[in-house]
């Protein structure tokens, strides 16, 4: 079975103010309910939850990815979708290129489609 490394803003790192309806708790819930559906459906996933700090999520996946192997890795959209997040995302990217040589990356748009995304490459 292919083991999964799924890549996300921790709920506390997010700014909430770009996101009217959206909360903190809510967000903690969704993501949780996304790592059950995946559970459920009997995938071999690791949750990785970062900060914005670029040297600090680095330090957090390479101790992940010394779990491994990982085939696939998930990386979320509140990494990739914001500007403010670029070079975060680059940093995560070259991070995992230059580990994990021949992983493949999926990315979801929410919590609710990650189970999406990895059967996507899996």
């Amino acid at each position: 079975m292919t083991r999964i490394l799924a890549i996300g803003l921790h709920p506390s790192a997010i700014d909430y103010t770009r996101h009217p309806g959206l909360d903190e708790a809510t967000l903690t819930a969704r993501v949780e309910q996304g790592s059950a559906a995946l559970r459920a459906a009997g995938l071999d996933a690791v949750s990785c939850l970062i900060g914005t700090d670029p040297d600090e999520a680095e330090r957090i996946v390479r101790e992940r990815l010394s779990e491994g192997p990982f085939g696939v890795v998930m990386i979320g959209g509140g990494v990739r979708m914001a500007p403010e997040h670029t070079l975060l995302f680059e940093r995560l990217v070259n991070v995992l290129v230059a580990t994990a040589p021949g992983i493949r990356f999926c990315f979801n748009t929410s919590p609710e489609t990650t189970i999406d995304a990895i059967r996507r490459w899996i």
